[in-house]
């Protein structure tokens, strides 16, 4: 399999304890987790041109893709 950008331990590679910490013990940060990483991969799969789609709706996921990026970051800011 090929490396996927944007992966959460490469966005936030100073989190890695935090990151696994949160997913067990946070059910909301661990939602949010799984769901940046499915969008990342769909982002990933139109990216490689394994999956069609409009710009629109690749816009649309790197959109998400950010804001679930930005809610993470606040709960790992808070974490520490």
């Amino acid at each position: 399999m090929t490396h996927v950008p944007h992966e959460l331990h490469d966005e936030f590679p100073e989190a890695g304890e935090a990151l696994h910490r949160l997913k067990i013990e946070n059910a909301h940060f661990a939602k949010l987790a799984d769901e940046y990483h499915e969008v990342n991969r769909e982002i990933h799969r139109i990216e490689a041109d394994v999956e069609a789609a409009s710009d629109e709706r690749a816009e649309a996921l790197k959109k998400r893709r950010l804001v679930l990026k930005d809610e993470i970051a606040g709960i790992l800011r808070a974490a520490v």
